[in-house]
């Protein structure tokens, strides 16, 4: 198994919008393509990790709708799933009209499968006919059961009541200075698709700043001289920026890492500016960026595909942290353990409360302590095991994030969950 190859081929892939909605579109779209006949009406259950995500997430192409179960009427409708996460470009303005009216008709279930941890979302869709049934879980777009009229039509090899893939296993039980050597392994299909992450992020980039968010807000402090125009100021310009767009909405794609689109902003564009304004050769900088993808992956082995911590901060940010020390020099391990003690010690209580426009603080935050991080640890600087969660080896920090993430922080979705259930039954009184 090229373990690289699943990296890139599970989590690396382009997304218009939020994943979680995207990813219920994307679920209906295949449970209406085996209904074989118009949809009538759905049922959407998904764990309480997307149903946070869900919430505020403005959906592309809705003219400015939120939430999931309007993403996964959409979804249904266009029952297209060759788009996979890219499918919400096919929607048109009477499509959108049609699934608001069955939301509005209560012909659109929505359920939250509360105490679940990990990803999960089932969208079971009925016809004049027949019944259809699609499960994805372990990954936004891992299909792991398809049944028409309760009949199963397909199943997964992996599936056996397992919430991981294989090359996910392989992965946690290597030692993280083997997973940066697989970097090494690139190929010109690899760097294709690299380039083309670097491609489409940066265009997402260009436009955020007519969203008028965070990056705008951050870019007039710096023109009214209360913020310094260096490396970590245009870090955090391209990156909130790319996220402010994406965020509000826009319908164009981003390239995804850990399957995030907001993760795949920060590990792909923080190593990037950074090795544009260092000088690194493009060879280098693309095998940083599969550093990057790497250890995003790696890292959510240990907290879960979606979880308590924010994924920006604590793999996303890891990873970028780890390709810029890769860089400059190398697999060295002690110094890239100190970068990632350095980001865990700075943002270890991050905590996800849903995607939403303010995501992009989060990013901002994010990418400074990741370069932060990595410019001390090269300098020889890095918090160490004597210090809050920390272990002595990479490998016993991760893991200790990720206990405080599964054990320590368990209530924390179940009480994200009530305060937007409590918010949602404010607005309708």
């Amino acid at each position: 198994m090229n373990l690289l190859k699943e990296v890139l081929k599970h989590e690396v892939y382009p997304a218009v919008g939020c994943t979680e909605p995207i990813a219920c579109a994307y679920c209906a779209a295949v449970a209406a393509h085996e209904l074989g006949e118009p949809v009538l009406s759905l049922c959407l259950t998904v764990d309480p990790a997307t149903y946070k995500n869900g919430a505020c997430a403005l959906v592309p192409n809705t003219g400015g709708r939120t939430g999931n179960p309007i993403a996964a009427g959409l979804g249904a409708l266009i029952a297209n799933p060759e788009r996979k996460l890219q499918v919400l470009e096919l929607a048109t303005a009477e499509l959108v009209e049609q699934a608001a009216q069955m939301k509005a008709r209560g012909r659109i279930e929505y359920r939250c499968r509360t105490g679940f941890f990990g990803l999960s979302l089932e969208v079971i869709v009925q016809g004049v006919n027949h019944t259809a049934r699609c499960l994805i879980a372990g990954g936004h777009t891992q299909i792991r059961e398809i049944e028409r009229d309760g009949l199963l039509t397909f199943r997964s090899q992996e599936h056996a009541g397992q919430p991981d893939l294989s090359y996910r296993k392989a992965l946690r039980a290597m030692p993280l200075a083997q997973v940066i050597a697989l970097a090494e392994l690139l190929d010109d299909d690899d760097r294709r698709l690299l380039r083309e992450g670097i491609t489409l992020n940066l265009a997402m980039s260009e436009k955020g700043y007519e969203t008028k968010g965070t990056a705008f807000q951050l870019r007039h402090l710096q023109q009214k001289g209360l913020v310094k125009d260096d490396l970590f100021q245009r870090v955090q310009l391209m990156t909130a920026s790319a996220c402010d767009a994406r965020m509000a909405g826009l319908p164009y794609p981003v390239m995804t890492s850990g399957g995030s689109g907001n993760q795949g902003i920060v590990a792909i564009l923080a190593p990037f500016a950074a090795a544009k304004s260092t000088g690194v050769d493009e060879e280098t900088m693309l095998r940083s960026i599969a550093v990057s993808h790497l250890v995003n992956a790696y890292v959510k082995c240990y907290l879960g595909e979606l979880s308590a911590i924010c994924g920006c901060a604590l793999a996303a940010g890891i990873g970028a942290a780890v390709a810029i020390v890769y860089q400059r020099i190398g697999n060295d391990i002690a110094k890239i353990t100190k970068s990632i003690n350095n980001v865990i010690g700075d943002l270890g209580g991050m905590v996800c409360d849903g995607a939403k426009p303010g995501c992009a603080l989060k990013v901002l935050t994010s990418v400074d302590s990741a370069l932060r991080s990595a410019l001390m640890a090269l300098e020889g600087f890095g918090l160490t095991e004597e210090q809050g969660m920390l272990g002595a080896t990479a490998e016993d920090s991760l893991r200790q994030l990720g206990r405080l993430s599964r054990e320590g922080m368990f209530q924390v979705d179940a009480t994200m969950l009530k305060i937007i259930e409590d918010r949602e039954d404010a607005d309708r009184d």
